[in-house]
């Protein structure tokens, strides 16, 4: 038996079969164009042929109906009627002429005659149609695209005389939708509908435009009152009766899927400046090799060189060169300062930054501040007597301070800030 059972499955698999849909959809799609005792509608047919194309994608045994004489449309509707008892969802749609009388909504078949009320009789009443409908389980759509202008009812109302012809009005009357039904109309109760120009109505273009959207029903049928609306600048107003309280998908819920934002590149320098502090707090040789193996690219790695060259120089002082003479009274004087004649230009990768340099001799004897550029060439001097303090705004792309003290000259390496005050002592 369990070898039987195996062989079923696979045979089962082979032949392709699938189980069977969830819910049983059924739909009755009538469009009537044809009629032999008035103008020829065009659209309708159009509009049915398409609307049943639409229905049977989203899983509907469709029945389909094109310019239905009386007959005709009986045997549709006891067929819709049977159908529609095993059915989970039902849908009726109806494009033509149809029209009311005292209250009541008549849908008309292609070969009436209406001459008086009791040929009434020969044309289809929606609420036979509505109690069709209701046998279906969970939910019933009836959509009507009928309320076009209607000479079948003007004949009607010539032939029954001005007393009884106030029982015919414009348009559809409104029905009540009992419970789990949708009921669209392609206008509002009383006024007419426009048959369009093109293969569709204006009700039809929207509804194939959206019914085969994944959103909840209700969010269908009230997209496609909106697009008439639109369509027609206000013109023509789809009616909607929802008694429909539960959530329902034709075609399945759309999934949005959000695809997280795109990370920003890593900036490898984010942490230089911290590491940096660290570094120039410890002072030492080791410090700055490893900020230049973490960030050997990044703003401080200059002055990471610079330092771990000045830590390396031999700490024997600069013999001491014959005195020079006093210089110029001129504190910006060129040339060079003999007693730094031997220090070399040193270049930061700080970019030009505003500092302010502040020297203050508190010694007794007298001093020479100055720098250099990148060239050699000192672009500042500075003789101080002792106590004497000067200030001096400037740029950091001239960091390297050179002062004499004495006929020794030491170099002072400032650090990559802006607004600092550097005090020479």
């Amino acid at each position: 038996m369990r070898a039987f059972g195996l062989f079923i499955s696979l045979l089962l698999l082979l032949l392709g079969y699938q189980p069977a849909q969830a819910d049983r959809r059924v739909a009755l799609v009538i469009g009537n164009g044809a009629y032999v005792h008035a103008p020829h509608l065009p659209n309708p047919p159009h509009d049915a042929e398409d609307v049943a194309a639409a229905l049977r994608r989203s899983g509907f045994e469709t029945i389909l109906g094109l310019d239905l004489d009386k007959a005709k449309m009986d045997d549709a509707a006891i067929n819709f009627a049977k159908a529609a008892r095993t059915a989970d969802v039902a849908v009726f749609y109806y494009s033509g002429h149809a029209m009311q009388y005292a209250g009541v909504n008549y849908l008309i078949p292609v070969d009436a005659l209406l001459s008086d009320e009791a040929d009434l009789r020969r044309a289809t009443r929606v609420d036979d149609v509505l109690d069709d409908l209701k046998q279906a389980k969970n939910l019933r759509i009836l959509v009507l695209d009928s309320c076009r202008d209607n000479p079948l009812a003007d004949e009607l109302k010539r032939s029954i005389g001005r007393t009884r012809s106030g029982s015919i009005a414009r348009g559809l009357a409104k029905i009540e939708s009992p419970d789990g039904t949708i009921i669209s109309y392609s206008t509002q109760s009383g006024r007419t509908a426009a048959d369009g120009d093109g293969r569709n109505s204006p009700y039809t273009t929207a509804f194939l435009r959206h019914i085969e959207d994944k959103n909840e029903i209700s969010t269908v049928f009230h997209r496609i009152s909106a697009d008439v609306y639109d369509s027609s600048s206000g013109t023509q107003v789809p009616e909607l009766s929802l008694s429909f309280f539960g959530e329902f998908y034709l075609n399945g819920k759309l999934q949005v899927t959000v695809s997280p934002a795109p990370r920003a590149p890593t900036d490898p320098c984010a942490s230089a400046s911290e590491h940096w502090k660290s570094a120039e707090a410890i002072g030492t040789t080791a410090a700055f090799e490893d900020h230049l193996a973490r960030y050997p690219n990044c703003a401080f790695a200059g002055l990471a060189r610079a330092r771990l060259e000045a830590l390396k120089a031999p700490k024997a002082a600069l013999a001491a060169p014959p005195a020079a003479a006093p210089p110029p009274n001129d504190p910006n004087r060129a040339g060079p300062d003999a007693s730094c004649a031997s220090e070399q230009s040193l270049k930061s990768l700080n970019g030009n930054q505003s500092i302010t340099l502040t020297f203050q001799n508190l010694s007794n004897e007298a001093i020479s501040a100055y720098w250099l550029d990148y060239s050699g060439k000192r672009v500042f001097y500075r003789r101080l007597n002792g106590g004497e303090s000067y200030t001096q705004p400037t740029y950091i792309s001239h960091p390297w301070v050179f002062v004499d003290v004495s006929g020794k000259c030491r170099r002072i390496v400032m650090p990559n800030m802006s607004q600092k005050v550097v005090a020479i002592r």
